[in-house]
């Protein structure tokens, strides 16, 4: 009986120990890594930035237009004690995806992590089938789907030398449920999610590859397109989700921090991150 006793208390002990080391462990998981963050000068893409930047991980910031808030999300990555560098450029050009890759390779010596966080959209009824233009078309899935196919043919070289290469596919619920800013920006979204499965196959074992799909997302973004709808929609979305909330940038990049440090066999899964929204509101 004291056997027992005593066998309890220390599997208790490790437990505490566990909890205690949990988060040194995830930080051990990314220290001395480098990683690609396409459309990462704000919102998710800063957010993800400045959590891999805690966890030890240097990181390579893409942007397209927004240089001021680049350079300012690169200088909170240096204050924490890692390297960072940034590169502008479009991911729906692949001169542009190849010279990035090989940008953060030659800038940290390795490439451990991509993520594919850089999207689009125009923000149009989904029912006003004349307002979408062949523009729209190419556009959303020149950088939401042929972005990020370009950006893992560049990087394949790299995350496969690491040995423990990721990668995270932005994508969203409107690619499950068909809702959300165009027609054009769903489908390019549920492409992602296909293409995630896709790449999963071709690319293991040496490299995993998931996505995080996001409910709504509080924000730059999504208020410059709302506009004066902003706070409607952002309540409509509270009430219809379970846990009575939307997504911030920093729950979204949680989610990503999870698939790339958690589980060593989860690949070619899409994990929702959308406060309970397609569960559906409270009881």
């Amino acid at each position: 009986m004291r056997n027992w006793k005593l066998k309890i208390v220390d599997f208790q002990f490790l437990i505490a120990a566990r909890d205690n080391a949990g988060a040194f462990d995830l930080r051990m998981k990314i220290k001395d890594k480098a990683a690609v963050i396409t459309g990462a000068s704000r919102g998710v893409g800063k957010a993800t930035a400045l959590a891999l930047a805690q966890g030890g991980c240097s990181v390579l910031i893409n942007y397209s237009r927004s240089r001021k808030e680049a350079e300012q999300t690169a200088g909170e990555v240096r204050a924490l004690g890692v390297n960072a560098a940034l590169f502008a450029g479009d991911v729906s050009e692949d001169r542009v995806c190849r010279e990035m890759m090989d940008a953060a390779a030659q800038a940290f010596g390795r490439l451990d992590i991509l993520i594919n966080n850089a999207g689009t959209t125009r923000f149009i009824s989904h029912g006003n089938f004349d307002e979408v233009h062949g523009d729209d078309w190419d556009r959303i899935f020149g950088v939401n789907v042929k972005g990020p196919f370009q950006c893992v043919r560049a990087a394949r070289k790299y995350l496969e030398a690491s040995g423990e290469g990721v990668v995270i596919n932005v994508s969203s619920v409107a690619g499950i449920i068909g809702a959300g800013s165009s027609i054009p920006y769903c489908a390019s979204k549920a492409a992602l999610i296909n293409m995630t499965i896709s790449l999963a196959r071709a690319l293991g074992p040496k490299i995993r590859v998931n996505s995080v799909a996001p409910g709504f997302i509080a924000g730059h973004w999504t208020q410059e397109g709302l506009g004066g709808d902003y706070e409607t929609v952002k309540k409509k979305a509270e009430e219809r989700s379970a846990l009575g909330r939307v997504c911030q940038p920093e729950d979204v990049a949680a989610a990503i921090l999870s698939l790339i440090t958690g589980s060593e066999l989860i690949t070619g899964q899409t994990m929702v991150c959308d406060g309970g929204f397609l569960v559906g509101p409270r009881g």
